[in-house]
C-alpha cells in the first residue's frame, strides 16, 4: 500500500516515506495534552528536554521517543533511538526505523529530529 500525505507547511503532495518522516516528527515534538480532539496525542519528548542532561534524562527521552512512535506510527518498526547533543546545547534524537507495511516493506531508514538549539 502506497500513502500519499501532504506536506504540513507547504500543502503539497509527499511521498510515503517523507510521510512517515513528517508523522514522526510530529508525534515526537507534540506534547501529550496539545491536541484538543487527541489529547493522548504526541510524546514526553518535549516535556524532558530542559531536564539536566544526564543518563537518565537520555534514558527517558529514547524511551519516550520508542514508545510515542510504536504507539502513533503503525507503518513502520523502531529498531533503534538515541539522543545526541553538541557541545553548544544542541540536542536531537536519532531513530532508526524499518517500514512494515506496503511495497516498501523492510526498507530501512534513520531520522535526526531536532530538539533544542544553542541558546544566545
Amino acid at each position: 500500500m502506497t500513502y500519499t500525505g501532504m506536506n504540513a507547511s507547504t500543502g503539497r503532495a509527499l511521498s510515503d516515506l517523507e510521510h512517515i518522516r513528517q508523522s514522526w516528527r510530529d508525534i515526537l515534538t507534540t506534547p501529550i495534552g496539545l491536541r484538543l480532539m487527541r489529547r493522548d496525542y504526541g510524546s514526553y519528548v518535549p516535556e524532558l528536554i530542559d531536564q539536566p542532561l544526564n543518563g537518565v534524562t537520555r534514558l527517558r527521552v529514547m524511551s519516550a521517543a520508542v514508545s510515542a512512535l510504536v504507539r502513533w506510527e503503525p507503518r513502520t518498526r523502531i529498531t533503534a533511538a538515541r539522543l545526541e547533543s553538541d557541545a553548544d546545547g544542541s540536542l536531537w534524537v536519532d531513530v532508526d526505523g524499518e517500514r512494515i507495511d506496503g511495497p516498501r516493506a523492510g526498507a530501512t531508514g534513520t531520522l535526526t529530529i531536532p530538539l533544542r538549539g544553542p541558546t544566545a
